[in-house]
């Protein structure tokens, strides 16, 4: 998993773009979030629910970074869009892009984020290494934007030219949140894209506001799920399943009949192997869901391919698969997203193969991860 970096505010305020296109009623939409450069991921999803010329595509932002495919998808797309509705909103790591691409105000805060986090994984470092161009240092930034901007004017172009909303009939597309349904453009467009944990405030809209941007496993302390969260309350629908970031994350498909209605229903697709379960098993009382914004944990000991840690917070001790623990930059031993939930399980049940361990598959289900400590067979192509 790409390791978090401080957030990079630009200065001065940038008015949020709205656009507002005519989506014929009937028209399916098709809405997909944080695709982080996953290219295969993207075509995966979009052949699941049978994408046609007749659809809508709405990415929500994050099109790109962290992922190692980020130019190659971004090239899909803007194909893609000669021949099918495409519209793409700007999300706060496409945002970085478009920072640098503009001027040489953060370059400084920019150089250890290409440099040290993204870096191959990075649409700018793509481009730059595709013209033998890779910078080496801080002060090469300028020659990069220069060269970038006269030999990819198309790439270029539409990163600069991404919105930050997109509102259509009863739907609202933003990546982060926003914090009212009207003056959108009174909004500072960061703030749009870098809104954290926007179903925690609490807010609710007339029109649905469709949003990625923060994995939808941080919600839930106990269950691991990776499914869109729709609150029909509310009307929001959070759909980012952490593709990219996450080992068992998955590409959301928000599905949307008509524009002008209500009815929503989803597809995903996490390239995972599919496996079936050949015994029974009952869930697990009282999980617990180790996340990435408390995933400092303590080794005990290891035993063939896993190792026992224990979580400080939840007092926890679980095995894990060894490789999902390791030191971070901060010094602290981390843990990928993990949990203890075995999940109820019936023979036959068609389950995603995650991890296979000597102490039982990490498996999905449902969208939702846990153990499963019963037989699988793996499934023919």
């Amino acid at each position: 998993m790409p390791r978090p970096f401080a957030p990079l505010r630009p200065p001065g305020f940038r008015a949020a773009k709205v656009i507002r296109p005519q989506i014929e009623s009937g028209r399916r939409v098709v809405a997909v979030s944080d695709i982080h450069g996953n290219l295969p991921f993207l075509k995966g999803v979009l052949n699941k629910v049978r994408f046609t010329p007749d659809d809508v595509l709405v990415i929500v932002g994050d099109l790109l970074e962290k992922g190692e495919q980020s130019l190659a998808t971004l090239r899909y797309v803007m194909e893609l869009q000669m021949s099918h509705t495409v519209y793409t909103l700007c999300g706060n790591c496409d945002y970085i892009d478009q920072t640098f691409l503009s001027g040489p105000g953060m370059d400084r805060q920019l150089w250890p984020v290409l440099n040290e986090f993204w870096r191959e994984r990075s649409v700018l470092m793509q481009m730059a290494a595709e013209i033998g161009a890779v910078p080496r240092r801080l002060e090469d930034l300028p020659a990069l934007r220069a060269a970038l901007l006269e030999r990819f004017p198309e790439e270029t172009g539409f990163l600069l030219g991404l919105p930050t909303i997109l509102e259509a009939g009863n739907f609202l597309f933003v990546h982060g949140g926003v914090p009212r349904e009207d003056r959108f453009e009174e909004l500072d467009a960061y703030d749009c894209m870098k809104n954290d944990d926007f179903r925690g405030k609490g807010l609710s809209f007339h029109k649905w506001v469709v949003v990625g941007h923060w994995p939808v496993t941080l919600y839930d302390p106990a269950i691991q799920c990776s499914a869109p969260l729709i609150d029909y309350d509310r009307h929001t629908a959070s759909i980012d399943g952490g593709c990219v970031l996450k080992l068992d994350g998955q590409l959301n498909a928000l599905i949307i009949p008509d524009i002008g209605g209500e009815e929503l229903n989803y597809a995903w697709y996490d390239g995972l192997p599919a496996v079936t379960a050949l015994d029974a098993q009952e869930a697990s009382a009282d999980p617990v869901n180790i996340r990435w914004s408390d995933s400092v944990v303590e080794k005990l000991r290891e035993e063939g391919d896993c190792v026992l840690v224990r979580h400080p917070t939840s007092g926890r001790e679980l095995w894990l698969p060894y490789d999902f623990v390791c030191v971070w930059r901060d010094g602290e031993t981390h843990t990928e997203d993990a949990t203890d939930y075995r999940l109820p399980v019936s023979p036959g049940d068609q389950l995603a193969l995650v991890r296979e361990t000597r102490r039982g598959c990490l498996v999905k289900k449902d969208g939702i991860t846990g153990w499963y400590l019963g037989r699988i067979k793996y499934n023919e192509e």
